[in-house]
């Protein structure tokens, strides 16, 4: 066989049902996925027994920055490769990256071969997500393609809540190694499963790479990844290397709009934003990120320190909030992939995000975990609204050539919103901190504990209880401004959203024939 059979491609128009083999192909592509998602969690359980053999603890939060950077910096490239060499070959090419720098992070004699493999494995990671989405977007129609956006959820969610039990179970029976290892077996079945089954038609092309756009862009990356980590955390965000970073990602991101003008083959076509539907799609994909991504960590914050949940217990009682995210996504998929129409769910979901982020602004040191689940729920909810349709949307109005681009943009997009989000939640909350804690507690009661350690159970526990109390208290009222910051933000999606075309979902691809077109529509 080879890459022109198309042998999965999608049916004729006209007829029902999945194409052959689908199920296999979508085990995994939705397997890669996984993986890649899961290692951006599961390192978290693992990370004090991987300093304690390899040591590096003046460097141990650069296993998972270097990791997220890498993965951050090739996706839009990869989205580009696709466009430009065929998605297939290049989602097998980072699968086999991703495997190889699992196989070389479990082998690591130092924290620094083990940080220079976690970038080797960050960059294959950066491939697969994207590559999934083109690959949706070519073998289906974006009518027929709905159906499978919804499983993206369950990958997410399995992963977010799996991702730590795992790293501890596979620690302490195996050794942190296996956190790495595990990966082998499991990307070697995705390999194979796509490498036999997945069939898309090959369209000669000559490829004329974008190094200078792609170097741009990955400096306006790398420096937007570190000033989101370290302002207002490592440094003072009036300091100097804060303000380098800043000057970094002005320069850079100018001189890449400059250069993709100019550019035979851009890595994000600047004419892709002549469309509104793709535009509003990639800005409100900042909003969904900087929100729903950017305010999960505090979420956790609230419930161990102020409602004294163990981290256990508060996996627990953020459970129900990822399953109302894998239950709306997957319900509004398969309505969606029914009805054709997808205009007012990304609505919905801004607008169920305001209700429930203006509900978690209410919680105090009173409000009880039942409370904080419902809210949370509700937040699950708004996020499952819109984690796949603003890909299909965007899909839908792009043309062949472009898919790739255009999955990469919006995955992008929503990335870049989630570390803007952390940022700006924790500058607001940690500032307000400051000063909730010099108005609620008694001046010398803390001794010389620092107010980060004060997120420690066991710090909190040494205290007493009226100190612990004015402490739970100071960190319930500064959290307060971070929600309704993040209802703020999510009214700008709310307004964006509105404005998004009622386009329905094509019934047939891009590029097509036209009578192809004609019996489809009239089906």
């Amino acid at each position: 066989m080879n890459d022109t059979e198309n042998e999965s491609g999608p049916p004729p128009a006209g007829t029902s049902g999945p194409p052959p083999r689908t199920g296999l192909i979508m085990f995994g592509c939705l397997t890669a996925v996984f993986l890649a998602l899961l290692d951006a969690q599961i390192m978290a359980t693992a990370l004090p027994r991987v300093v304690g053999d390899l040591g590096g603890l003046n460097v141990f939060a650069w296993v998972a920055t270097a990791y997220i950077i890498a993965s951050s910096v090739t996706t839009p490239l990869y989205g580009k490769l696709g466009d430009l060499f065929g998605r297939k070959g290049v989602f097998l090419v980072a699968i086999g990256i991703f495997l190889v720098g699992s196989a070389a992070c479990g082998w690591a004699q130092s924290i620094e071969q083990l940080l220079a493999f976690r970038v080797v494995q960050g960059i294959g990671a950066g491939g697969l997500f994207v590559s999934v989405l083109s690959v949706i977007g070519e073998l289906f129609s974006p009518r027929e393609g709905a159906r499978y956006y919804g499983y993206f959820s369950i990958a997410f969610a399995g992963a977010a809540l799996a991702g730590p039990p795992i790293g501890g179970v596979l620690t302490d029976a195996l050794g942190w190694r296996w956190v790495f290892y595990i990966n082998l077996p499991v990307g070697a079945l995705a390999f194979a499963l796509v490498a036999v089954f997945l069939r898309l038609p090959v369209r000669p092309r000559r490829p004329q790479i974008d190094y200078t756009g792609f170097l741009l862009l990955s400096a306006a990356i790398v420096a937007l990844t570190l000033l989101t980590s370290w302002a207002g955390v490592r440094y003072a965000w009036g300091s100097a290397t804060i303000l380098g970073l800043a000057v970094v990602i002005v320069v850079a991101a100018a001189l890449f709009v400059l250069v993709e003008k100019r550019a035979a083959e851009p890595v994000i076509p600047l004419h892709l934003f002549q469309d509104s539907t793709f535009s509003i799609a990639a800005v409100v994909s900042i909003v969904a990120g900087f929100v729903f991504v950017g305010s999960v960590n505090f979420l956790a914050l609230f419930l161990q320190v102020v409602t004294g949940a163990s981290a256990t217990m508060s996996g627990v009682i953020l459970l129900p909030m990822m399953l109302g995210l894998v239950a709306s996504s997957m319900i509004s998929a398969r309505i969606i992939h029914r009805t054709g129409n997808y205009k007012w769910y990304p609505a919905a979901s801004m607008a169920i995000g305001i209700v429930s982020a203006l509900l978690l602004a209410t919680m105090d040191a009173d409000t009880s975990r039942v409370m904080a689940t419902g809210y949370m729920l509700l937040l699950g909810i708004a996020a499952g609204l819109n984690m796949s349709v603003l890909t299909m949307a965007a899909q839908n109005t792009a043309p062949r050539d472009d898919i790739g681009a255009v999955s990469a943009t919006v995955s992008f997009s929503r990335m870049l919103g989630a570390s803007l989000g952390i940022s700006v939640f924790a500058a607001i909350f940690y500032n307000r901190l400051t000063d909730e804690l010099t108005k609620r507690v008694p001046a010398g009661a803390l001794g010389s504990t620092d107010n980060n350690s004060l997120s420690d159970a066991d710090v909190l526990k040494k205290l007493g209880a009226p100190v612990r109390r004015a402490v739970e208290q100071a960190y319930a009222a500064s959290l307060t401004p971070v929600f309704v910051t993040a209802a703020a933000v999510l009214a700008l999606g709310l307004v964006l959203s509105v404005l998004l075309k009622n386009i329905p979902l094509r019934t047939w691809n891009s590029d097509a024939p036209a009578e192809q077109k004609e019996g489809a529509d009239q089906h």
